[in-house]
């Protein structure tokens, strides 16, 4: 089994573990290979660490390291404490040992509450992979760095911090529909054995970043340089840097695809350099125009996956619950979930591409809210 066919392996494992969340894994794997970071964005309790922990559990050998950030957080609590040993002869050495400086792979939860004490020394990690405290300077092994948190940067500071995560990612409560399958997929969770999990080494994925650097991005090079051009003409801001580091993620997903050569479907990790919630719409719309031309089986399945909710098939639900709803015979449960349901499209109906059909399905489900507080 070559490494390519062991990442699929573990992504598809982990999809296997967390139902509803076969966006986020497949990024997670194409940051992987490419080397880069990637910011989770989403409420607590969507299973943002466990996924990033299951990972870590498939690297073997590899060490993880995973920490909820406050305001208070010193740098003792990432990078570890000064050596009391080496201290006492005189010299500055920090003891690494089971903090971030060593692992392979790292998991910052409320990334934004970064203080100043640790900021810089965290945007270096990010960005050089390297740790320095004083005259003290050392490598960090680190395959990939995750960053999560609720809410997006408001202080100019944070903002650096933010663009040291070149893939940025929604992490959502799953569909309503998925719930039973998701309980499930949580008890297996809980009694998983490690032993029973694939498997890649932290060399093998070492080997996949080295060979990433291999792919032959000369047949759609032209494609992306306009794409940028179009990207910074809507307001969406890609810098020189960016643009070239997003050819990382391009490769990456050549390279797990079996390919040595991108295609023009490989455009669609920019769905995902996202600044602002409001780019996430004008970003797909953009990429989906230009992807939707190309029909290749080559193609990463992300690609070919259009997110951006039909109209038609979020009346078909509305009108699917206003029938449900007027039986009258409904349990207090089944009236609960009926709720849940419409809230969950009232969510999707937001990104309907067309305005007056966004309109008319939000008139429906106006419509329905009003048949259900009538009946309370």
């Amino acid at each position: 089994m070559n490494n390519i066919e062991k990442l699929n392996n573990v992504l598809q494992f982990i999809k296997d573990t967390f139902v509803g969340k076969d966006e986020i894994i497949d990024l997670l794997g194409i940051s992987l290979i490419a080397k880069e970071n990637a910011f989770l964005l989403g409420p607590p309790g969507t299973a943002k660490s466990a996924i990033i922990r299951q990972l870590s559990n498939c690297l073997d050998g590899g060490k993880n390291f995973e920490y909820l950030l406050t305001r208070f957080t010193e740098p003792n609590e990432i990078f570890g404490p000064f050596d009391i040993r080496k201290l006492k002869e005189g010299e500055l050495r920090t003891n690494t040992e089971g903090m971030l400086p060593e692992a392979s792979m790292v998991f910052l939860d409320e990334i934004f509450n970064a203080n100043s004490a640790i900021l810089n020394s965290l945007l270096m990690a990010l960005n050089e992979r390297i740790f320095r405290r004083g005259k003290e300077t050392r490598k960090i092994p680190a395959l990939m760095f995750v960053g999560a948190s609720n809410i997006l940067p408001e202080d100019e500071a944070l903002n650096a911090l933010l663009d040291r995560f070149l893939i940025r990612v929604r992490c959502d409560y799953v569909n309503p529909d998925l719930l039973e399958e998701v309980l499930l997929a949580g008890r297996k969770l809980e009694t998983n054995n490690r032993i029973n999990i694939p498997l890649i080494h932290p060399d093998e994925v070492i080997a996949l970043q080295a060979e990433a650097k291999k792919v032959d991005l000369s047949s759609i090079r032209k494609s992306y340089v306009d794409l940028i051009h179009n990207l910074r003409s809507t307001g969406i801001k890609v810098s020189d840097r960016r643009a070239v580091k997003v050819q990382n993620l391009i490769a990456a997903s050549a390279l797990i695809c079996g390919r040595q050569e991108a295609i023009l479907s490989d455009l669609w990790v920019l769905k995902y350099i996202w600044d602002t919630e409001e780019q996430i719409e004008i970003l797909a719309g953009i990429i989906d125009n230009i992807i939707e031309k190309e029909e290749s089986k080559e193609a990463h399945p992300q690609a070919m996956f259009n997110k951006t909710p039909s109209a038609e098939e979020l009346m078909k639900e509305v009108q699917a619950l206003t029938n449900k709803w007027e039986t009258g015979s409904l349990s207090f449960e089944e009236q609960n979930v009926i709720k849940d349901k419409l809230r969950y499209i009232q969510t999707r109906g937001n990104w309907i591409k067309h305005k007056e059909h966004r309109q008319y399905v939000s008139d429906k489900i106006e419509g329905l809210w009003q048949k259900i507080l009538q009946t309370i």
